[in-house]
């Protein structure tokens, strides 16, 4: 490896071994922001700390462009991590073991303490040969993405310094390399990420004592017909211009029967059989359940929340729509918002940054093409784009970690990531950064 590579795996490894866990309203974000401030304004940066709870800070950092009206650029991740009780791992979580294969173990390997060292490390390394960008180069990584409760991280920070506002940005999301049945390479490039809009189901009955059950209208039973019914909550599908830019990158042609397409598109590689099918449409995933506070009590009111995840432009009355069209009109429910709507976003699948990623990959040799994908999950993108418009996309290039590896890692026991991909992060964002601003 070279020193660039080399510095980007140590990095993560300092990262990895700050326990930064996000328990909702407590987190120490502050151990992996300082630890990053450190190791920027070392290189000549001008980086800060910005915290609404001394804890929890956030960092942002910035080398200044030459030209104030030109586009910036802005190196996007978080520091926070999910908990690991409960997981049983081959290695210590915090303990960023590699093992003989190459392989990097610990808690936020992929999620994503991983790009977060590559974006710091590329920015330090710039900083240090002198790099005079046209546009502002940021640098952001925040605390609170996995859960939000505390309200600390990207949305509060946007809102406090109206000055963050790249014209571009990249975040986590995507980059898994999918070898496809049909011969070529893909490489998943997230152009944005559905919204949420929990539903509450609630059966109806009337309330009875449960020694007698012919005696009242116990709910229970309605309610697990509804759920019946609404099943795994797979979408009805729907068309959208997110998913129309996968299909016609997949099968090389406009999207004609959409369902037909999407079972054709999912067919080359196993991970689209997994995130393509949910993607065009509303999925209604049933998860929370409550009945009676006592067995003996037989309740009027039983209910089931369904995490419904949603396209771009879809509205409350809309995910309402759709899930009473699911449930029939011969039973007793009502519906209600769980959560307030989170929209979902996204940005144009062509364009300046998406056009440079793949001049980048080509110019490093790399025969994989771009695939423009909608995040079935969250991430902080869409606070970027609905603060000041910005082109936000999700990227990191893998090669040497396999998209099952990924995906198996994400939020679960023994995360990790090939060391190779790390460095390749690194060389990519030193790229990208040259390609768009240089």
């Amino acid at each position: 490896m070279s020193g660039l590579e080399d510095e980007a795996v140590e990095v993560t490894r300092a990262l990895i071994r700050l326990d930064t866990t996000n328990y909702g309203h407590r987190g120490a974000e502050t151990l992996a922001a300082s630890y990053l401030h450190d190791l920027l304004t070392d290189a000549g940066v001008d980086a800060e700390l910005v915290a609404r709870e001394p804890d929890r800070a956030n960092i942002v950092a910035r080398i200044p462009g030459t030209d104030p009206g030109a586009p910036s650029l802005a190196f996007v991740g978080h520091t926070d991590v999910v908990p690991t009780e409960g997981q049983d791992w081959t290695h210590p979580p915090f303990e960023a073991v590699i093992d003989d294969a190459g392989f990097l173990y610990g808690r936020g390997a992929v999620d994503m303490k991983n790009e977060v060292a590559a974006r710091a490390v590329a920015m330090a390394r710039l900083a240090r040969e002198g790099f005079r960008p046209r546009g502002d180069l940021w640098f952001i990584a925040v605390a609170d993405e996995e859960n939000g409760a505390a309200d600390v991280g990207m949305r509060w920070l946007l809102e406090h310094r109206p000055d963050i506002r790249p014209t571009m940005a990249i975040n986590e999301g995507a980059g898994e390399r999918l070898p496809l049945a049909d011969g070529r390479v893909a490489l998943t490039f997230a152009i944005g990420e559905k919204g949420t809009c929990p539903v509450r189901v609630v059966a109806v009955g009337e309330a009875g004592h449960a020694s007698m059950p012919e005696v009242g209208d116990n709910a229970v039973p309605h309610l697990a017909e509804l759920i019946r019914r609404v099943g795994r909550g797979m979408p009805d599908l729907v068309r959208s211009p997110e998913v129309d830019a996968t299909l016609e990158a997949l099968l090389g042609r406009p999207v004609g029967d959409l369902a037909a397409d999407v079972a054709e598109a999912a067919s080359l590689h196993p991970a689209l059989g997994h995130s393509l099918p949910p993607t065009p449409g509303t999925t209604m995933a049933p998860t929370v359940l409550a009945g009676s506070p006592a067995r003996n009590v037989m309740p009027e009111r039983a209910s089931v929340e369904l995490d419904c995840r949603i396209l771009p432009g879809t509205t409350g009355e809309e995910v309402l729509a759709t899930v009473r069209s699911r449930l029939g009109d011969d039973l007793r429910f009502e519906l209600e918002y769980a959560d307030p709507l989170v929209p979902g976003s996204s940005s144009p699948a062509g364009g300046p940054l998406p056009e440079a990623v793949a001049a980048v990959l080509a110019d490093d040799g790399d025969d994989a093409f771009v695939l423009p994908v909608l995040c079935t999950g969250y991430t902080d993108s869409s606070y970027l784009r609905s603060a000041a418009g910005t082109a936000a996309y999700g990227f990191s290039p893998f090669r040497a970690t396999p998209a099952e590896v990924l995906a198996a890692g994400y939020h679960n026991a023994d995360e990790r990531v090939h060391v190779d991909d790390i460095g390749l992060s690194a060389r990519f964002h030193l790229a990208l950064a040259r390609k768009l601003l240089g």
